[in-house]
């Protein structure tokens, strides 16, 4: 398949291939999406092919106007609107109740479906003009860290796709917070940038966080049974191909264990990258974690290095729960 790789002036393309079932990758705020017509069952099917994703894997379905999460649930409750009004545009998605018409292979086979409206100009000009809701995992193949730059995608999805919106590097970094609102708590089910206690705030309520989130999932013995509400929630994701280790400890301890082994590993003959944030750069590393994969592995290390961060903090939480994905829950602590 030959793809097209297409600049944001040609947006009306990219939204005419939307529209009679084909993909398209495009940037949001959070990461790039790979999208297709939400309501398509076939074109989402060629979304799983492309990625070489799980089909239990729910996707998250993208809108370009508030009022268009009416196509896809048959009810709103004060508590989805009060996060509507306080989060719309933006990087939260809202677990809800689906409408029959909202085909299984969106939805993994789920009741429910992941809605959010993006903050990104280019967009909700795409999904405007495509005239339809826009089912939209990252425009990754399945596993690898998630693309935050055209080039990542175009590194992964060149001659996997129809085309690749071309637009700016995205500016948060990593994927929405999900939110399961079905329940009687809502239950953040993958955390991001807008944090149980901006959430909190706006709804007066308290949420739930996830328990499987503080759990390493490679080491669940029910794995094949549990059905993922969300993505990311079941297998392993956003790996480099380098092996990683996490360090975690006081700052000093980190420093020196790092240094250590990035010492012992090069005496061996490998090659070793280091990730290592200031220690409340919360923000700074969610926009740049998945970028420092991704150069790493083009520059072929055989090791990476990453000192953890503070889960304390949400954004510190959300950033954690990415690298210990990556790092295959391999954690250090000194």
């Amino acid at each position: 398949m030959e793809t097209k790789i297409l600049k944001e002036n040609q947006v009306a393309e990219a939204a005419k291939i939307i529209a009679d079932g084909g993909l398209v990758a495009f940037p949001t705020e959070t990461v790039y999406g790979l999208g297709a017509d939400a309501l398509n069952a076939e074109a989402v099917a060629k979304v799983y092919e492309a990625k070489g994703r799980p089909s239990d894997n729910p996707m998250i379905v993208h809108i370009a106007r508030a009022s268009d999460i009416g196509q896809l649930t048959p009810m709103l409750s004060s508590t989805i609107v009060a996060l509507i009004d306080n989060f719309w545009p933006g990087p939260l998605t809202l677990v809800v109740k689906r409408k029959d018409g909202v085909p299984d292979r969106t939805t993994g086979g789920l009741d429910t479906v992941g809605v959010r409206m993006p903050d990104s100009k280019l967009a909700l000009e795409l999904i405007n003009r495509a005239g339809c809701p826009i089912a939209a995992p990252s425009a990754n193949l399945s596993g690898k860290p998630s693309p935050t730059r055209v080039q990542d995608v175009i590194e992964d999805l060149n001659g996997k796709v129809d085309a690749i919106l071309e637009g700016p590097d995205c500016r948060v970094g990593i994927e929405s917070t999900v939110l399961d609102v079905t329940g009687d708590v809502p239950t953040i089910l993958r955390p991001g940038v807008i944090t149980a206690e901006h959430i909190e705030a706006a709804i007066g309520r308290k949420v739930a966080i996830d328990p499987a989130l503080h759990i390493d999932p490679t080491a669940e013995e029910s794995d094949e049974e549990f059905a993922p509400k969300s993505p990311g929630m079941k297998y392993k994701h956003y790996a480099p191909k380098a092996d990683m280790t996490i360090i975690e400890g006081s700052r000093d301890r980190v420093q020196a264990e790092i240094q250590r082994l990035k010492v012992l590993n090069e005496r061996l003959g490998n090659k070793v990258g280091v990730i290592l944030f200031e220690e409340q750069a919360f923000i700074e590393a969610a926009h740049d974690f998945f970028a420092n994969l991704r150069d790493l592995d083009r520059e072929g290390v055989d090791l990476i290095l990453a000192g953890a961060l503070s889960d304390t903090d949400g954004v510190g939480f959300a950033v954690m729960n990415r690298m210990l994905k990556s790092a295959g829950y391999n954690i250090v602590r000194v």
